[in-house]
């Protein structure tokens, strides 16, 4: 068997949140159901018209740049990119080529090569029969595209990578990025080779829309990449699919070059030039840029020292984080205070939210800071803070107005600490084990945890087990 190296580079697309399309003012609506409700004159290509550049778009794909730490450009223009397609009304899309509005930069330790601004196309539906309809809803909305260089090593590392920038589109604002929708698209060029310094022959996977099928299909094509040259045949240059039933890619059409599309600058928009253009300057765009994924990430690990698969779901699900850092401040940031409300936001709460929905006004920041408050006091158990923590996700409304601790003791939650209580309940234990008081006497350890264990069950778990152990291991010796 031979051993190959594999190079693979993304281009993604992603279509950006505006109001109107990319050069005109029809809707742009992703969730638009009915065909054809959102066209114009303009996206539909008739004669005669002009296009008008949007302006949020470009805003949008600047704030990708900085970003990932690219090259913004000073001068861009749009090619028109011919190719012929019942999608493309026009007989060509609206693209960048030569002077893209951001190159460089890097996004989770991947070199990226351009981000462009273009057009997409129409939807082409082919489940009616045997004929095709397109509906232009989607014809004209502003998509990015994004470039990297070809130095991915695998499909892992290529369904992070996606994953990542899904994430960075999401936190700037600029796109939903919904895969699902199709508001986001993958295509990946892969190529094998025996030789470091040196690419195979190319072939392209185009569309992909979920990250496990980015992954499934390149390691699909690295895997027929192999056989074919292991049986001494040649790979052919071209553009192929990833079939979700068969798990399997298929051949769509032999690879087109750059040349094929006979770009030229649409003579139609005028060029930009962005240094010039106010609101597109980077100490005003800077301004409105949030804190981007890796900045949190490391962030919550220098002030909040949580483990990193914590800092993870933080990163990936805003709302767990925003609550998570309303917490932090109601417990002015100590630190083992903080770890524990990580773990019971990341393990009850995640848990309640996914059969009951987020429902933070149920257990306001402050109540669920308040109740690891009670924990470290030694006042609330492990187990009674977790049913407190349901019951407010349940009942939040039903208990507003009354005091944490009245609810935890009604409910018999609040851990028994007195001396002479803890005394009786261990003498009562003594009496009625007598087997484990006598193991526990001839050296079995193990004995005293089974009376600390029958002390909370008989007390409904409203012991204090440290101060149980201590009584009865007094009384015992």
């Amino acid at each position: 068997m031979n051993t190959y190296i594999t190079t693979i580079g993304l281009e993604i697309h992603a279509e950006l949140k505006t109001k109107t399309k990319m050069f005109c003012n029809s809707k742009n609506d992703p969730d638009e159901e009915k065909p054809n409700a959102n066209i114009c004159p303009v996206c539909m290509g008739h004669p005669g018209t002009l296009p008008v550049i949007n302006k949020e778009a470009i805003k949008h794909v600047i704030k990708v740049g900085f970003a990932i730490g690219g090259t913004i450009a000073d001068f861009t223009e749009f090619d028109r990119k011919n190719y012929f397609y019942p999608d493309i009304p026009k007989g060509y899309q609206l693209s960048q080529y030569e002077f893209p509005l951001v190159s460089g930069g890097t996004l989770r330790n991947v070199a990226i090569t351009r981000v462009h601004l273009e057009e997409d196309t129409a939807t082409s539906l082919h489940d009616r029969g045997d004929y095709s309809l397109v509906d232009f809803n989607r014809a004209g909305v502003p998509l990015m595209e994004l470039v990297t260089e070809p130095v991915i090593k695998s499909a892992k590392e290529a369904g992070d990578f996606a994953r990542e920038l899904q994430l960075l589109l999401r936190y700037l604002g600029v796109s939903d990025a919904n895969m699902e929708k199709g508001e986001m698209r993958v295509e990946a060029n892969i190529s094998i080779s025996k030789d470091a310094g040196k690419l195979g022959t190319k072939v392209e996977v185009k569309n992909i829309n979920s990250f496990r099928a980015v992954e499934r299909a390149i390691a699909y094509e690295v895997s027929r990449h192999e056989a074919l040259l292991d049986s001494g045949e040649k790979i052919l240059q071209e553009t192929r699919g990833w079939n979700e039933d068969t798990q399997k890619t298929f051949a769509q059409r032999r690879k087109e070059e750059s040349h094929d599309y006979r770009y030229f600058p649409d003579p139609d928009l005028p060029k930009l030039a962005i240094s010039e253009i106010p609101e597109f300057k980077k100490e005003v765009l800077q301004k409105e840029m949030p804190e981007l994924p890796e900045g949190k990430r490391v962030r919550y690990a220098k002030d909040f020292g949580i483990k990193p698969e914590d800092i993870e779901l933080f990163v990936n699900e805003p709302v767990y984080a925003g609550y998570f850092e309303q917490v932090v401040l109601a417990l002015k940031n100590k630190p083992s205070l903080v770890k524990l409300a990580s773990n019971y936001i990341l393990s009850d709460l995640v848990g309640l939210a996914k059969t009951g929905g987020w429902k933070e006004s149920a257990l306001p920041a402050s109540v669920l800071a308040d109740i690891v408050i009670l924990i470290e006091g030694g006042e609330l158990s492990s187990r009674g803070a977790k049913e407190l923590v349901a019951l407010y996700y349940r009942e939040g409304i039903a208990l507003a107005g009354k005091e944490l601790k009245e609810v935890a003791t009604e409910k018999g939650l609040i851990q028994k600490s007195n001396d002479d209580e803890l005394t009786k309940v261990s003498e009562a234990l003594i009496a009625d084990n007598p087997k484990a008081v006598e193991e526990f006497k001839a050296g079995k350890v193990a004995s005293l945890q089974f009376l600390v264990g029958q002390g909370m069950k008989a007390t409904n778990g409203s012991a204090n087990p440290a101060k149980l152990r201590t009584i009865l291991e007094g009384l015992l010796k």
